[in-house]
């Protein structure tokens, strides 16, 4: 089932998530591995923060190839990296399950927040593989959804996860993907395999304005929505209820959200 649906889409509450990511928080478990001079793929892109990080890391003489399956969210990524002053960037529309490079071709292949959301996910970590030199590193990180937790416990939220899990279940993703990497890894054939995990936590005042927001956005505008409510997982009443769960959460001065990260370091041999 390679042919899986992007549950969240590319709306602007997804992109606002989205642009907040950089490698020192989303990859940290990967800058050890990364020095000037390497060749890295970076899988699934998006708007590009983590790509123009990872650029800035292997340059002067490195380079990064940036791939994602939406062509349109590749003009921002590249305006990103534009906006850093960075040469050392390409980019082209890809499907990690057939990837369009030759074997051997990078030092590092990076995806964050990818697997959960393929068809197939040990097919896209094979390809990943094929395109990694010996002696370089395949690295994936990917939430866990069923994982996530908060406080207070606003039972919208509940709803909300509960829902989540059947949409993108029904659009041939996995959203506790986390928990799987090393499984997958294994399933992949890797033998060594370093696992990990990492939590990002919105707690203060302006974290918990902007997670619930963007959160409460996405729940009721972006194709997330569309696809609960086409795929008849929900109604556009629950939907709006749930974003109005989602802002009650981000009202609480005592408010605490944590998302946990599963992470894989994979060296090819």
């Amino acid at each position: 089932m390679a042919d899986a649906v992007y549950t969240h889409g590319h709306h602007e509450s997804v992109l606002r998530s989205h642009r907040w990511r950089t490698a020192a928080n989303s990859a940290a478990y990967l800058l050890g591995e990364l020095r000037p001079g390497l060749d890295v793929l970076d899988v699934g892109c998006g708007p590009g923060t983590i790509t123009a990080d990872l650029a800035a890391l292997v340059a002067p003489d490195g380079h990064v190839t940036a791939v994602d399956a939406a062509g349109d969210v590749l003009e921002q990524a590249r305006a990103t990296v534009r906006e850093r002053g960075l040469d050392n960037a390409r980019f082209a529309v890809a499907d990690v399950h057939a990837l369009d490079f030759p074997d051997d071709s990078f030092d590092v292949v990076h995806a964050h927040q990818v697997l959960q959301h393929v068809g197939e996910p040990v097919r896209a970590l094979r390809e990943m593989r094929r395109v990694c030199r010996p002696g370089g590193v395949v690295a994936a990180r990917d939430s866990d959804y069923a994982a996530f937790t908060w406080f207070p416990e606003v039972p919208a939220l509940d709803a909300w996860q509960e829902l989540y899990q059947r949409v993108a279940r029904a659009n041939g993703g996995e959203p506790n993907a986390g928990r799987r990497l090393l499984s997958w890894a294994r399933a992949t054939g890797f033998t060594d395999v370093t696992a990990t995990a990492a939590t990002w936590c919105y707690a203060a005042p302006d974290e918990r304005a902007w997670w619930s927001g963007l959160w409460a956005d996405r729940t009721t505008a972006s194709v997330y929505a569309k696809l609960a409510v086409d795929g008849g997982h929900a109604t556009e009443e629950e939907l709006a209820a749930i974003a109005e769960g989602w802002r009650e959460w981000g009202r609480q001065d005592d408010g605490w959200f944590l998302v946990p990260h599963g992470e894989v370091l994979c060296r090819v041999r």
